[in-house]
């Protein structure tokens, strides 16, 4: 299964020129290999311009094939990084991605922007997509 950890790049501490977003995903990307075996899937940390969650610096999304993402916001790079990683250790284990807000690890349980269902098309008995 193919797990990704997106993190935004453009988004400001409010009143500061500080992007928050590369620090995040380079101290991320530490303390996911750190955990070694502790993590049973791999995860992509990558970076993405925009994820339109401006007023919750710094933005964090987690995706996994066939299952449930997660929008997380207000995330502090020097604070949040072992709530970041429990999570991505939760989420590795969870089959369609779903868990309670009281599941999700310290800050992450306050800080969810928005869970979104996996994709699933929807097909007609006649083979012609729902929509």
């Amino acid at each position: 299964m193919k797990h990704r950890i997106t993190i935004c790049t453009s988004c400001r501490n409010k009143g500061t020129a500080c992007r928050p977003g590369y620090e995040l995903i380079t101290r991320l990307r530490q303390a996911i290999a750190a955990a070694g075996d502790a993590i049973p899937e791999d995860f992509e940390i990558s970076g993405v311009a925009c994820m339109a969650g401006c007023s919750h610096p710094c933005t964090v999304a987690y995706h996994g094939t066939k299952k449930a993402s997660y929008l997380f916001g207000d995330i502090d790079p020097g604070e949040d990084i072992d709530d970041l990683v429990t999570f991505a250790r939760q989420y590795a284990y969870l089959q369609d991605g779903w868990c309670s807000s009281v599941d999700r690890p310290g800050k992450l349980h306050k800080s969810t922007l928005a869970r979104i269902p996996a994709a699933i098309m929807a097909i007609e008995e006649d083979g012609v997509r729902a929509s």
